[in-house]
């Protein structure tokens, strides 16, 4: 395993590093993006995509868990693949993934998995780790929290799910990006080419 970390400064170098990482990247790759609520998970992957060159609208897929935005033949990275965005927080286990069938997708896509770790490593050989830190951390919920992305409504004090579940509200404060490559993939790669590099280590 070789770990790489990097630092933003704004949503958009987050962006950028997530573009430069789109180039390295070809059907079958798994990243799994871990980080705290508001880290920039859902900014990172706009980015990955924007540079694959999928249909855009790329939003957190919290509640449908699964998004597919499929390769867009007139845009500028034809032929290329489809991305599959995931959120696995609500997946307690393996079998659970395992039965949102990502192998039908897998050979044809590069698949993101936001909150994946411990729940879907069993799905590729190889995988990119990436932990998203904010300078300023914010509260991390528990596991199975069901109120979880909900607000409270005025008039009758029900909750109500909010649309912004993993909203990176906070985009333009200063990130980490720790990146841990993963399997016989990745050996060799230099991923220094992503952007401001702070540390690696072997």
């Amino acid at each position: 395993m070789t770990a790489w970390e990097f630092a933003t400064s704004t949503a958009t170098q987050t962006q950028q590093l997530a573009e430069n990482l789109a180039r390295l990247l070809r059907a079958g790759d798994l990243v799994i993006l871990s980080g705290e609520l508001g880290a920039g998970k859902t900014t990172f992957t706009q980015g990955l995509g924007r540079s694959l060159g999928v249909r855009e609208g790329i939003i957190s897929p919290t509640f449908v868990l699964v998004r597919i935005h499929p390769n867009l033949a007139d845009g500028h990275n034809p032929g290329g693949p489809d991305l599959v965005h995931v959120d696995a927080y609500r997946l307690a286990t393996p079998g659970e993934i395992d039965d949102i069938d990502l192998e039908n997708t897998m050979d044809t896509s590069v698949t993101v998995v936001e909150w994946g770790v411990d729940r879907v490593e069993h799905l590729a050989a190889s995988r990119l780790d990436i932990e998203l830190v904010r300078a300023v951390g914010g509260a991390l919920p528990a596991p199975g929290d069901e109120t979880l992305g909900q607000t409270e409504d005025a008039d009758d004090g029900s909750m109500d799910f909010a649309d912004t579940f993993d909203a990176d509200e906070d985009d333009d404060e200063p990130r980490t990006l720790r990146l841990n490559a993963v399997g016989p993939r990745w050996d060799g790669i230099d991923f220094s080419v992503l952007g401001q590099l702070v540390n690696t280590t072997e």
